[in-house]
């Protein structure tokens, strides 16, 4: 056995070199429009060598290097496409080939049916290619780091997986998988102590992401919809990645003849080498793990499965177990901030340490069955349960004082004079327990190719436990203030209806109308909400490179506990569904520039809601206000153009332009008399900036290769956005009375992929390929500003401290694919 199995290993070496000299040939094949054309024959002239194209219209093919060839592309009712090649050893060339449509005189013309890939009959819909999240420089994979580049789209927080879509906050945003809505942790804080988003970038096949004006089957929140599909595998692959933050293992394949089909991965994060580039130093240990899966079998009869037809009924299952745990001993802190000429310095020494803990276990089994081709239905049941802790003991002792700017000045660069002294405790033992059940039914009906109908119910059963224990004070110079203590048990049990009803009309090949209605009921409000919504999109037969679109519709977000959750950790059960009006409207356009596709899309929003409830943010949390009614509006401008600036890699630029402003009751200006200190007068203030009001967001993700090695890559992210007002935590008064500072940072990555087989041609289990980054975060070493802590001197008068985020840092990537 020893023996054969060195004779195995001496063969796979000797074909390594052979492997090295091959050449590959890889590219997409689409029609005058850019649409994909599937099942395009791909073929080498007078060779045995063919395929064809996948489902996003793309191929790849394995050549013989310095020998001259002619590779032909052919589709029914295309003109047939020549093009002659002749790649050297190794050289990896991407090809988009365009065919146009045979010119040939017809009696009758029939639409039989649109491409549900393209985007033009949809408003704010975004498609991104799943493989970019892989590649994308970050500090860690995170799948939502891809969105912050799309216009419209903003987080100032890179430790962060959470975003803000066109001023709304980070709880307004819907994300499903396959079907499924998941859920983020309660409790859970949008920084560093903040573990992995639930979508895993291995496993993902197709992701729409939706900006507003979305259509009534999506459910209800505020601002956005974020829709993930898993692959359903048709052969064995896996990937193993690696990098300094963490890594992450995957596998897929198939069983049963193919009925079978299987999807695993798991992940595992660790922040510490980011943390520690923090300005507070001490013991980092934060792990965050999960194991995700994906299954599905077809129970469709074996005469339809040999048809090649797809699978009549499918029973799948989605499954996803997360273990988030946070822990650090922080010790030492040192901010200096101000301007050129008053610089402060705040020292802080810590003693205790911080740690959280969430554990959630998320699932869903989905049985899909087409009746017919007009008509199928799905079932659904989902569940989720959490369990989450929070515990804190944790004293900082400070010292506030003034440091000297100017050299040659003594104490140059150190405190000159102490502003004040003091400590801070904070205690918390806190512990949340969430459990929700669904039940869900879909219909899909379509009695021509002109109309489809949709419809579907949805009931749910929640229980929530939270138990509240905190309390902290502030001693400075022997005077204790500012002492704050909360002790609160809420346990919350609910029922919560859903359902909606929608008709998508084809009027005819070049115009669209989707509308319909949803509904919406919570027992613990008793608040029946109805959302009327309707999309209209249309092209000009004279303007054929050209879509225009409009969209209107009530979007409700109902409360699910933390809306309802007061300062003082009293739950306000009346509290009324949040409400959003979207006004949108938008055109496409799609052009050719350098002979290569691109397209412009712009889209002027606006979004008016007369029910809000408003909240702060509270140490990178989200604290509702469930006491203070509120309006507000947010309006804008979102562009993008995107296409292959450089041959072959789709790039992208994206501009925001937004105003989003509140009105809060009770929110006043006081004057008071100067010599008695009564009060005056009150005055409203009106509408203020909201947390989330940024006026400029704009993004790049921009890739290049070199041109004779295009395995040699570099990705460039860049976002630039100006800055959210901030305050003073707990007094509607001061709320919105600060602006904050601009966030920018550049993140590049440079890697090279190492191919070691195709496995489109070749069967069997081995190494693919290899691909290795290099990565430079935050390039620019920018000092962005996530948040701020309140520090008082001896003259009574507050300070802003600023906390700031990672600054440069380099990473080391490698994906390894079977």
């Amino acid at each position: 056995m020893g023996r054969g199995w060195w004779i195995g290993l001496i063969l796979v070496l000797l074909q390594v070199p052979a492997l090295a000299q091959q050449a590959y040939v890889q590219g997409v094949v689409q029609d005058a429009r850019q649409q994909p054309l599937i099942g395009a024959t791909v073929t080498i002239e007078g060779k045995n060598i063919a395929t064809a194209t996948d489902a996003r219209g793309r191929f790849s093919l394995t050549l013989e290097p310095n020998v001259r060839v002619w590779l032909v592309v052919r589709y029914i009712g295309f003109q047939t496409n020549r093009e002659e090649l002749e790649l050297l050893p190794q050289e990896k060339r991407f090809l988009t080939v365009e065919l146009q449509e045979e010119k040939t005189n017809l009696t009758e013309v029939r639409i039989l049916g649109k491409n549900p890939e393209d985007t033009r009959e949809q408003i704010s819909i975004t498609k991104l290619d799943p493989r970019l999240t892989q590649t994308l420089p970050a500090p860690f994979q995170e799948f939502n780091k891809i969105l912050l580049t799309l216009p419209g789209v903003t987080s100032n927080n890179e430790l962060s997986s959470s975003y803000s879509v066109r001023g709304g906050n980070f709880d307004e945003n819907l994300v499903y998988v396959n079907g499924i809505e998941v859920y983020r942790p309660f409790l859970n804080i949008s920084g560093q102590q903040e573990g992995l988003s639930f979508v895993n970038p291995d496993l993902v096949e197709d992701v729409t992401f939706s900006s507003g004006g979305w259509k009534p089957q999506y459910g209800d929140k505020l601002s956005s919809v974020l829709d993930i599909q898993y692959r359903r595998p048709n052969k064995f692959a896996a990937t193993l990645s690696g990098s300094l933050t963490g890594g992450s293992v995957h596998t897929e394949g198939t069983a049963a003849a193919g009925r079978f089909t299987y999807l695993v991965g798991a992940r595992h994060k660790n922040a510490a080498y980011v943390l520690n580039s923090l300005e507070v130093e001490g013991d980092y240990r934060p792990k965050f793990s999960d194991v995700q899966t994906y299954l599905t079998y077809d129970l469709s009869s074996q005469t339809h499965r040999d048809a090649g037809l797809e699978p009549k009924t499918q029973l799948s299952f989605l499954g996803n177990i997360a273990q988030n745990n946070y822990q650090v001993r922080p010790e030492t802190r040192e901010t200096t901030f101000g301007t050129v000429n008053q610089m402060l310095r705040l020292l802080v020494g810590y003693d205790g340490q911080e740690q959280m803990k969430y554990t959630t276990y998320q699932g869903g089994v989905r049985l899909q069955h087409a009746f017919n081709a007009n008509l199928s239905s799905e079932l659904i049941y989902s569940g989720l349960y959490s369990q989450e802790r929070e515990f804190r003991d944790l004293e900082a002792g400070y010292r506030f004082c003034d440091v000297m700017p100017s050299p040659g000045v003594s104490p140059f660069n150190r405190c000159a004079g102490e502003r004040g002294v003091g400590t801070r405790y904070e205690y918390s033992r806190n512990r949340l327990k969430a459990a929700m059940q669904h039940m869900e039914a879909r219909t899909t009906w379509s009695p021509t190719v002109q109309s489809q109908f949709s419809a579907g119910i949805k009931g749910s059963r929640e229980k929530i436990s939270d138990i509240l224990q905190e309390y902290s004070f502030q001693d400075s110079s022997d005077y204790v203030y500012n002492l704050g203590q909360l002790q609160s048990r809420q346990d919350l049990s609910s029922w919560r209806f859903q359902g909606f009803a929608q008709h998508q009309w084809a009027v005819d090949s070049l115009k669209t109308l989707t509308y319909g209605v949803r509904f919406h009921y919570w027992t613990v409000n008793q608040q029946l909400s109805l959302s009327p919504r309707i999309q209209y999109a249309m092209q000009f037969s004279k303007l054929p490179d050209w879509s225009f679109k409009v969209a209107s519709g009530v979007y409700v977000q109902a409360p699910i506990y933390r809306e309802l959750r007061d300062a003082q950790g009293e739950l306000v059960k009346d509290v009324a569904n949040q409400r959003s009006w979207h006004f949108i409207s938008g055109t496409e356009y799609r052009f050719k520039k350098w002979g290569r596709p691109f397209k412009l899309t712009a889209e002027a929003y606006y979004k008016y809601l007369p029910s809000v409830i408003p909240y702060e943010l509270d140490n990178m949390r989200v604290r509702y206000l469930p006491h203070v009614n509120a309006t507000a509006y947010a309006m804008g401008l979102d562009v993008r153009v995107n296409g292959e600036f450089i041959k072959g890699e789709e790039s992208w630029f994206s501009l925001g332009l937004l105003r989003t402003r509140e009105n809060l009751a009770g929110d006043s200006v006081i004057t008071r008399d100067p010599s008695t200190g009564k009060v005056v007068s009150r005055t409203e203030r009106g509408y203020l900036r909201r947390p989330t009001d940024q006026l400029l967001n704009f993004g790049v993700f921009f890739q290049d290769h070199l041109p004779n090695h295009p395995t040699w890559r570099m990705y460039l992210n860049m976002v630039f956005s100006t800055g959210v007002p901030f305050s003073p935590p707990g007094d509607i008064n001061f709320r919105s009375s600060f602006p904050g500072q601009d966030y920018k940072r550049v993140d590049i990555g440079f890697s090279k992929l190492l191919t070691l087989r195709k496995t489109e041609e070749e069967n069997g289990v081995g190494l693919k390929s290899i691909w290795l980054s290099l990565e430079v975060l935050n390039l620019i070493s920018a000092n962005n500003v996530i948040s701020y802590n309140y520090v008082k001197d001896y003259n009574s008068i507050t300070y802003a401290v600023p906390n700031y985020l990672t600054g440069r840092l380099l990473n080391l990537r490698c994906i390894v694919k079977l």
